[in-house]
């Protein structure tokens, strides 16, 4: 008997960073989707799930929309973004801050993730997100390095990455 092939599924993400009160901060939330289990509460940045055929930048501005209320106006990596249209396929090409895969647990994610500027106030809480916040990133770079069990997983590398800090 042959098993039906799982694919990975691709993902966005947002690294948001704005100065508040003088100090620089990202945007951070919690972790509230349906049926996610003990990755409830766990903290993130804005992400989601690319649909068929759409945008990865369109992918990105939705799920930052939906899941902060906050409105992109930068997405670096997209100004270079090349499209072509040959034989009927249009393909984009760009580069984005990072690539994460998850190799096991949950459920397999291709997740990219940009840096972007935004405008607007976050949401405090929304169907899948809670205590939206901005974090300083000093606070930040101390609570992955103390507590990386709080990030989702996804998450934890491209963090640390933006934030200089070393991989153990």
């Amino acid at each position: 008997m042959i098993l039906p092939e799982t694919f990975a599924i691709p993902c966005v993400g947002a690294i948001i960073a704005r100065q508040v009160g003088g100090v620089r901060c990202l945007l951070i939330q919690e972790r509230l989707k349906p049926g996610a289990g003990i990755e409830n509460g766990m903290l993130e940045v804005a992400a989601g799930k690319v649909r068929e055929y759409e945008n990865v930048f369109a992918a990105l501005r939705r799920e930052v929309g939906e899941e902060t209320g906050l409105r992109l106006t930068r997405i670096a990596g997209e100004n270079t973004a090349i499209t072509r249209t040959v034989n009927g396929y249009a393909v984009m090409s760009y580069t984005p801050f990072c690539i994460t895969q998850n190799l096991s647990g949950g459920y397999s994610i291709i997740l990219h993730t940009f840096i972007c500027e935004a405008e607007g106030e976050p949401l405090t809480q929304t169907d899948e997100t809670r205590h939206l916040r901005w974090l300083p990133l000093a606070e930040c770079r101390q609570r992955l390095r103390d507590r990386p069990e709080d990030f989702y997983p996804l998450h934890i590398n491209v963090l640390s990455l933006y934030l200089g800090q070393e991989q153990p």
